[in-house]
C-alpha cells in the first residue's frame, strides 16, 4: 500500500510558529560574548604575570623571589592591610580589563562582510 504525501499549505494554520527570537543567533551571541570575556580575563592575568616577570628581571628565579616576598608580606599582614591589598588588586584588575576591552573592542562585532544584508 502506497502512501501519498501531500504538502500542507502555509496558510492552513498547521505550520509551526516561528519563535520571536532566533535561538541560533542567541547561542552564537552568548558563545561569542563568553569567549571575549574569557580571553580578556586571561589576557589581564597574563599582564600581572608579565609585571612580576619584569620585577624579577625577566628571569623565573627573580619572579619567584618577588612572589615569595609578596606572599610573605601578605601572610604577616593584619586584616586592614589585607583588605586594602585586595581592593588594590581588584581595582587594578578592573582597570586593566577595561583597557584590554577598549583595545579589543573590534572583536565584539563580526567582520563587516558578515553584517551586510544578503541579497538573493
Amino acid at each position: 500500500m502506497a502512501t501519498v504525501l501531500q504538502r500542507v499549505p502555509a496558510s492552513s494554520g498547521r505550520h509551526r510558529p516561528r519563535p520571536a527570537i532566533d535561538l541560533r543567533f542567541l547561542a552564537w551571541f552568548y558563545l561569542r560574548a563568553l569567549g571575549f570575556v574569557a580571553s580578556t580575563l586571561l589576557l589581564s592575568w597574563g599582564c600581572f604575570v608579565l609585571l612580576f616577570l619584569a620585577l624579577g628581571g625577566f628571569s623565573l628565579d627573580g619572579m619567584m623571589a618577588q612572589l615569595a616576598n609578596l606572599a610573605d608580606r601578605y601572610v604577616h599582614a593584619d586584616a586592614a592591610r589585607v583588605a586594602s591589598f585586595k581592593t588594590i588588586v581588584l581595582v587594578a584588575q578592573a582597570l586593566l580589563a577595561a583597557a584590554i576591552i577598549v583595545l579589543r573592542r573590534h572583536h565584539l562585532l563580526p567582520p563587516a562582510d558578515d553584517r551586510s544584508p544578503r541579497h538573493g
